[in-house]
Formats: C-alpha cells, structure tokens, sequence
C-alpha cells in the first residue's frame, strides 16, 4: 500500500509550512507505509489579504499536482489498495483523480480533510461566491468523490451538513453506510515540541489577536479594546511581519489571547497559546462550544456584531482585568484546557487509522 498526501501550499507563517515536513514523518510512523507526497513547487507566500492562500497561486500549485497525478497513472504507478489523501478537501484535482481511477480499473481509496467552503457564510467563499450553483455543485460532488471526508471538529460536520443534506446520513463512525463522514483529531501532534523551548517564559502584560484581519474575525473590537485598556500591550499579529519563532517568541511571552471570531472550526492559534500558557478568551459559539472549557467562555452575545459589543463592553473589559490581573490562578485550568485540546482535537490517530485501514 502506497499512501499518496496532496498537501495543502506551504506558507512560512502557518501551520501548512509544518505540515508539509511533519505529515509524512507521523504517517509513516503510524501506519508503516510507504508514503509519498504530492506537491505542487514553489508558490506565492504573499497570501490574498484577508485569506490564508493566494487565490491565483493556489490554482498554479494544484495544476502542477494533477500533472504529477495523471503521470503516476501513466506509468502504472498506483496500485489497487492505495490511499489518496487531500490535506484540503476543496481540491478540484480530486474529480480527475477519480475519472482516471474508474476508467482504468484502478481500486483506490480517497480522504479529504476540509477546512472551508461556500457552506460557510462567514468564510471567503461564502461571503464572495455564497450559494452560486456551480460552486455548491462541486463541492458536492468532492464529497460524494471522497470515499473519507475527515472533519476536525462536530461543529464543523453539522455546519456543512446544513447545506449538504445527504451528508447526515453518514454522520459517526458507526453509520449504518460506513464511515464517509469522520470526526478526526488534525495531525499535529509535532506542536508540542516545536514549542517546548517558548513555555515557562516569564509572562507580560500581552494580550494577542493572532486571527486573520478579515471581517468574521472581528479585528476592530480588539483595537477598541485596546483604546480602552491602555495599561496592557495589545498586539494585532498580522500586523507586524512576524517570522513563525518571532510569533512564537511572542506567544510565549502573552498572558491573554482573545477571540470576537464569527467563523471558527477549528482555531490553531489557541492550541498553540495553551501549550505555552496562554489564557484563551473566546466566545461562546462555533467550534469553541466543543473545545472549550467553560472558563475560558463568555457569552456569545457580547461579541456577535459591534452594536451588541458596545452594549455590553464594560462587562468583557471586566473579564479581561480578571484574566490579565489573576493569571496564576488560571494556569492550572490553561494546562487541563492544552490536554484536552492535545487529545481530542490535535492528534492525527483516528486520521491515521481510517487511512491504514483503506
């Protein structure tokens, strides 16, 4: 059994750069396979603002990776019982990499995990493309395409299954027409040594905004906030050009990382800051429902547009004192939060499991 990853672009200030040199080291750890990587080459590391990939850039990278495909199956190259796994589910390549598999005869299994789509009103091609057909037509025929459509967290399935209907038939691992939808851990269980050299650093008066400045992340709350508490260094990361040890410097210095998110399914950014002993401050909604401690929630109202936030402003300033002015007494509950999210959310082990068993 061969395992072919077609990895998402590398970009240096992301988790996709680490992905692209940690994934095939865990999978062949875990599954002891032979495991090759599909890459499309080099691409723009200047993202498109507001986005996490360049738009123009992202299409090069995939052509280059269908090119690499179409030339394994004219050379014989995939075998019966190999596994195409798409570490971005919204990868179109994957409709001809099923077109050739048929015809040629060629018994293969294929995985997508997805991040984002149209079904998401809060994400770009929610908001710029919305529910045009051609896009809702293709994402639903990457699903039905994908023999395994991975999601990291139940927030996310029950989000997309609001706009795909035939996908709640295949919701758990025990549905009675297999395993097409799964609930999986993302696979970076490398994180935790990555950051080892930036925990225990002497804390500061810091509170982060490691989000994208985008609308659904809600940027101009943080910058009213930090009007208002000017006793305590606010920091909007994506303003300043942070190297990944630079932004992880940082991290290790915060006490606070706050979120106003309107889209979130997963959140990197604060696995990341729990593992170094940031105090995440998140709203009661999305994926933080699941991932969550209470102690780290406040009520999702306070934050849901600017309107509701300037209503109820003296009550989140409240918790963030509380936060920033007691932080040893919430450490203990930041390191049960980091275990939580460490096992049920940032392993790859269901991922790796699914995948071996084909």
């Amino acid at each position: 059994m061969t395992i072919y990853i077609v990895d998402l672009e590398a970009v240096d200030t992301r988790y996709t750069k680490e992905w692209k040199y940690n994934l095939p080291k865990q999978m062949k750890r875990a599954t002891n396979q032979n495991v090759v990587t599909i890459s499309g080459g080099n691409t723009p590391q200047a993202t498109t603002p507001g986005a996490f990939l360049n738009f123009g850039g992202t299409n090069v990278y995939k052509s280059n990776q269908m090119e690499q495909i179409g030339k394994l199956f004219c050379e014989g190259k995939v075998k019966d019982g190999d596994y195409f796994l798409y570490t971005d589910a919204w990868n179109p390549t994957v409709l001809q990499l099923k077109y050739m598999a048929e015809l040629l005869k060629v018994k293969i299994k294929i995985g997508g995990m997805w991040h984002a789509g149209s079904y998401d009103p809060q994400d770009f091609l929610g908001r710029l493309i919305g529910n045009a057909e051609w896009v809702r037509n293709t994402e639903q025929a990457m699903f039905d395409v994908f023999d395994h459509n991975f999601y990291a967290t139940n927030f996310h399935i029950d989000l997309f299954c609001e706009t795909f209907t035939k996908a709640e038939q295949y919701v758990g691992l025990n549905a009675s027409k297999g395993n097409k939808v799964c609930r999986v851990g993302w696979p970076m269980e490398y994180m935790e040594s990555t950051l080892d050299m930036f925990q225990n650093m002497e804390k500061k008066n810091v509170i982060l905004f490691p989000h994208r400045l985008a609308p659904e992340k809600q940027p101009g709350i943080f910058q009213d906030l930090k009007n208002s508490l000017p006793q305590y260094e606010f920091v909007t990361c994506q303003e300043r050009p942070l190297s990944k040890i630079e932004y992880h410097n940082l991290l290790g210095q915060a006490k606070l990382m706050f979120s106003a998110n309107l889209q979130e399914t997963l959140g990197i950014s604060w696995y990341e800051g729990a593992i170094v002993g940031v105090i995440p401050m998140m709203p009661d909604r999305l994926s933080y429902k699941e991932m969550a401690l209470n102690e780290f929630l406040y009520p999702s109202d306070w934050t849901e547009n600017m309107e509701s936030y300037r209503k109820n402003k003296k009550q989140l300033i409240a918790k963030i004192e509380d936060y920033m002015d007691n932080y040893k007494k919430y450490a203990p509950a930041v390191l049960k939060q980091k275990t939580k999210l460490k096992e049920q959310f940032f392993s790859g082990k269901k991922l790796y499991g699914v995948v071996s068993n084909g």
